[in-house]
């Protein structure tokens, strides 16, 4: 793909892991989910390059993670203002913008992929990238859906490639799920769980299966709440009273799908129905492909099952 030909960041040095420890992270994908990681990263003293196809994009990522970090700084230094601005600009000089990929990955022990949720895109990056990375670099991908392997074909490192799913928003959420595929190398596996818990997050050990954890126990479930709903059994507004006061959860499944966002949840279960079709965990929802069509995607179109301001 016609990623990226202006590099921002000046001075990279040649850099190849040590010891399996990553300490240089590369990270493709300037949104909400490579900016999270970006943050996380350089908070805990990593050196991290953020790279997208805009100056545009990159500047609002590092503004956005700028906000973040002031956040926390207003809980963990209410006390300290002095210390709390040394700590954001800390981090801040942790993190390098750029639009070469090819060039930013040179220096990295870790490069690891947060774009569009789309096997084609990612292979093409992956694939480009290869060629230019160093041999021991770790390819990983932060997909949600999609089948490592799948991705990791587009590339001659199928042993230094694995999955590294981190949650929204990454500075809150503890969970990374940690996917090993059946050629990844156990020394790129313990790495990878080793890069987590240098973050500060509790890794788990992940199969490379259709949503490996929590999206595949997660996916259905929400799924079957359109179902429940669709064959008259409950309200969405009942549904999500009963999931939240009976079950504990935080958010009930529709108020869940539209913070994920319909399409998304669309693309999914698409993806997974494709694979097997005769798995009723698997079927689709009129509803959700009836409001996906209308381009009602949840609160970031401001409405989806319900309407956001």
């Amino acid at each position: 793909m016609a990623f990226f030909t202006h590099q921002i960041r000046r001075g990279f040095s040649s850099s190849i892991i040590k010891n399996g420890v990553i300490k240089n992270v590369t990270i493709i994908g300037g949104g909400q989910m490579g900016a999270g990681i970006a943050q996380v990263a350089a908070s805990t003293g990593h050196t991290v390059t953020l790279v997208d196809t805009s100056e545009d994009i990159l500047k609002k990522s590092r503004k956005g993670i700028e906000g973040s970090l002031k956040r926390v700084v207003k809980k963990k230094f209410a006390d300290k203002p002095e210390a709390g601005e040394e700590f954001i600009q800390n981090v801040l000089q942790n993190v390098s913008i750029s639009t070469d990929a090819g060039a930013s990955v040179q220096a990295a022990d870790l490069l690891l992929e947060a774009i569009v949720e789309n096997l084609k895109v990612k292979q093409d990056l992956f694939g480009h990238l290869d060629k230019l990375a160093p041999a021991n670099t770790i390819f990983a991908s932060n997909t949600s859906s999609l089948p490592i392997t799948d991705i990791a074909s587009s590339t001659s490192r199928l042993d230094r490639f694995g999955g590294l799913h981190f949650f929204n928003p990454v500075p809150m959420m503890k969970l990374v799920e940690v996917v090993g595929t059946s050629t990844t190398s156990q020394e790129t596996f313990d790495s990878l769980l080793n890069f987590s818990k240098a973050l500060g997050k509790t890794p788990v050990s992940c199969k490379d299966t259709p949503g490996f954890i929590v999206n595949r126990l997660l996916v259905p479930y929400m799924m079957e709440a359109l179902r429940l709903h669709e064959r008259g059994h409950g309200s969405k507004e009942d549904i999500d009273i009963a999931m939240k006061l009976g079950a504990g959860y935080p958010m009930g499944p529709f108020e869940l799908c539209d913070y994920v966002g319909l399409d998304t949840v669309k693309f999914i279960i698409d993806g997974w129905s494709a694979k097997d079709p005769h798995n009723p965990l698997f079927a689709s929802s009129e509803l959700l492909n009836k409001l996906v069509a209308e381009g009602k995607y949840g609160k970031k179109t401001g409405e989806g099952f319900y309407k956001y301001k």
